[in-house]
């Protein structure tokens, strides 16, 4: 279910919203460092900053899912997502996964803005993504049989080594990714089983 064996056209093919993802991202990061580009005016009008959200600008709850802090992050959450993200949109269809990496990242920007102090500044699909391991969590805690024993474990594994990472790295968000995993989490548990 996480080993990645496709062409690029297959995978594009196979999975249409992971794809369509990682290219807005890589478009939006693009964006941000060629030299050509008012990137700064791109970077000052998308990032989640908590005052501006507070002063109304409301897209800054659904931008940064698409924005990184340089291409270390960009590869690190495209990386996560190619292997991560396959398996959920094959099993939840195309709709209904959008839905679940949007509510999260969503959820865990609405939690940032909520928690965090009105200079607080955030980028990064880390929320979305945690958001998939939490409805994958969901998944193999309530819906047993549905994944197999070993990809279960494997999703338990990474999914409790990414909350460990979270409080042990620097400039991490991570308001986000605790709520991120949690509002994908009560998605996957709310689903039909």
């Amino acid at each position: 279910m996480f080993t990645r064996t496709e062409s690029l056209g297959q995978f594009i093919r196979f999975y249409p919203i992971v794809s369509a993802i990682i290219a807005v991202n890589l478009v939006f990061y693009l964006a941000t460092v060629l030299p050509f580009l008012p990137n700064y005016l791109i970077m000052e009008r998308l990032t989640g900053v908590n005052l501006y959200i507070a002063e109304g600008e409301w897209w800054r709850l659904i931008t940064p899912i698409f924005m990184h802090g340089g291409f270390p992050h960009f590869l690190f959450n495209s990386f996560s997502l190619v292997l991560f993200g396959p398996g959920l949109e094959r099993m939840l269809g195309r709709g209904k996964f959008i839905l679940v990496y949007l509510l999260s990242g969503i959820a865990a920007n609405i939690a940032t803005f909520i928690l965090e102090p009105l200079s607080f500044s955030h980028v990064g699909s880390s929320g979305a993504i945690f958001g998939l391991f939490g409805y994958y969590v969901a998944v193999v805690l309530l819906r047993k049989g549905r994944m197999s024993k070993e990809d279960s474990q494997v999703i338990l594994t990474i999914a409790a080594i990414s909350v460990i990472m979270t409080f042990f790295q620097s400039n991490i968000n991570i308001t986000a990714h605790l709520f991120g995993l949690l509002a994908g989490f009560l998605l996957g548990g709310a689903a039909k089983k």
